[in-house]
């Protein structure tokens, strides 16, 4: 069950780690919805709930996501171990690091790490 949380004083989705794949736009609209609604400002998707055709950024599955996240000002992020995923693609590797570095899209191992992210 997907609920709500307070991490550092910042309200956060956190979804389910059991339920359908996550890999569209509108699934991201789904999301994105239900933080609206719960006052949420981060979405937390487990990775195991992302289509594997995320991870695969040929597909363009990943950027439409990070960019309907973006377009409601909604941050999102991935967390879990995606370590098998960017062993085996130096972009999808570089799309990761480039997203840490920003406000909008995260990837983290862990709720300590995300944690800390949101800390400061």
């Amino acid at each position: 069950m997907s609920t709500l949380q307070k991490i550092h004083d910042v309200p956060v989705f956190m979804c389910a780690s059991e339920g359908e794949a996550i890999g569209d736009e509108q699934d991201a609209l789904d999301l994105i919805g239900d933080a609206f609604h719960q006052g949420a400002q981060w979405v937390v998707i487990p990775a195991g709930r992302l289509d594997e055709r995320f991870f695969q950024l040929r597909t363009r599955v990943a950027g439409e996501i990070v960019q309907k996240f973006a377009n409601y000002r909604v941050g999102v992020v991935v967390l879990g171990d995606i370590s098998p995923h960017t062993a085996a693609s130096s972009a999808l590797r570089d799309f990761v690091r480039e997203c840490n570095r920003g406000r909008q899209a995260w990837f983290v191992a862990d709720m300590g790490e995300l944690g800390e992210r949101l800390r400061g």
